[in-house]
């Protein structure tokens, strides 16, 4: 596996390049971004200057609100700068902020996503070979770029494009379109097995490709201290996360996957503004089935455990109750997991 590392999106946008020269350093073998509070793409041009060994990828990147003109340039000057090591990752996003936050038109996700590829790999082609653009499809329509807007051939004119998704049409889009998919950390090996690596492996047979040729990448909650009373805030941190991502609708089929029957209270409780209670709801078995709880010299053995043969890029998980782990701790970890 390789191992990814998450920038934190607090990151001043000045300490990019000492950070990405840093997690280089500890071992790291990819630098991801996402579009939460800033913009995913600029940290990566400044990693990718910085760091020229690390895989560099968004994790995610919002679709809909970008034409697929506008995301298949920034992609192309990334691929071009990084000498083919960026990963485009994309995310549909759910209607509301599709809507509210982005005051965009929603449309069916899965086919929009479909057509959304199909028009960056149109353009892409335009882009390497000089050929006419012309594009069609229920949600694009592209059919004009003159020679002063094509930024021409680059040497690795391929670029990776790995989706995100929870349910089974999107897994199964991946596995007819994409090279990778980006599960949620939201999620267990049961639910790879059941149904992500499944619906990736029938998208890829539908269209004759081989399933091996998309690659999942994911985060893994690490719940870890060194001592009992470090374990304990970790673990309270990773239940509060879990109830928020188990009272949301869209998550509901992982609950499902393991007949876990707490997803229906948690969303009450998330509407009645009881977030402050709704980590007491989640048992510990459940944390350690979504999560890794172990001591910081045994997370990178127990996440290989767990995910040798599945996941081909892991990063992990941590959050605010989380121990502030050393370089060297990090280092280790890293070397353990990969």
């Amino acid at each position: 596996m390789h191992v990814d590392y998450y920038l934190p999106p607090d990151t001043p946008l000045a300490a990019v390049a000492d950070e990405a020269r840093r997690i280089s350093e500890i071992g790291y073998d990819g630098f991801f971004t996402a579009e939460t509070a800033h913009d995913p793409f600029i940290p990566l041009a400044m990693a990718s200057v910085a760091a020229p060994r690390l895989t560099l990828g968004t994790a995610i990147a919002v679709a809909f609100p970008r034409s697929p003109m506008v995301t298949a340039q920034v992609a192309w000057d990334l691929a071009r700068l990084s000498d083919g090591r960026f990963i485009l990752g994309l995310g549909t996003q759910v209607k509301p902020h599709i809507v509210r936050r982005f005051g965009m038109e929603w449309t069916t996700a899965t086919a929009r996503m479909r057509d959304y590829i199909d028009a960056l790999r149109a353009i892409w082609e335009s882009f390497q070979t000089g050929s006419a653009l012309r594009f069609e499809s229920d949600e694009y329509r592209l059919s004009l770029i003159t020679p002063f807007f094509n930024p021409g051939p680059i040497d690795h004119p391929e670029v990776p494009v790995a989706i995100a998704g929870v349910g089974p049409g999107l897994s199964h889009l991946a596995g007819e379109r994409c090279q990778g998919f980006h599960v949620h950390p939201f999620h267990t090996v049961k639910y790879l097995d059941e149904v992500v690596i499944p619906n990736v492996a029938a998208g890829a047979e539908s269209t004759g490709r081989d399933p091996r040729d998309v690659e999942l990448i994911s985060t893994v909650f690490v719940i870890t201290g060194r001592d009992e009373a470090e374990m304990a805030k970790a673990m309270a941190a990773a239940k509060q996360q879990i109830s928020f991502y188990a009272s949301t609708p869209s998550y509901r089929v992982v609950l499902e996957t393991h007949g876990w029957d707490f997803g229906d209270e948690l969303n009450r409780m998330s509407r009645r503004g009881e977030w402050d209670r709704m980590a007491d709801v989640v048992p510990d078995e459940v944390v350690s089935t979504i999560g890794v709880v172990a001591e910081p010299d045994r997370v990178g053995e127990a996440i290989k455990e767990r995910y040798q043969g599945r996941i081909g890029r892991i990063g992990y998980y941590t959050l605010d109750g989380a121990p502030q782990l050393s370089d060297d701790e990090l280092a280790a970890m890293v070397a353990a997991t990969g």
